[in-house]
């Protein structure tokens, strides 16, 4: 009988375990979808092809979301283009951080 206590104890100890450290790792915010958001870094090093460290209309419009929809990308590039010189930067693609109310 403490044979089988004992390896209850243990299973149980060890789900506890596994289930805490899974709730520790860091987790992207969700996109669309339930599709984990890409971090600016991680737009730009993907759709910037000349590699000048910004994203120009044309590189947005060959991504393959503006190939599904292209009238939705334009759209959505004007939205981003917060100055309206043609191309997204890290700090234009960075989402503003709410401030407490």
């Amino acid at each position: 009988m403490k044979v089988i206590t004992s390896l209850l104890a243990i299973l149980a100890l060890s789900a506890i375990t596994s289930f805490a450290a899974e709730g520790d790792a860091p987790k992207k915010p969700e996109g669309d979808k339930g599709k984990p958001r890409m971090t600016p870094d991680e737009m730009i090093a993907k759709l910037d092809t000349d590699k000048d460290g910004k994203v120009s209309k044309a590189e947005w419009m060959a991504s393959p979301m503006a190939k599904k929809d292209e009238a939705k990308a334009t759209e959505r590039f004007g939205k981003m283009d917060k100055d309206g010189d043609g191309f997204l930067t890290k700090e234009e693609l960075t989402p503003k951080k709410k401030k407490d109310a």
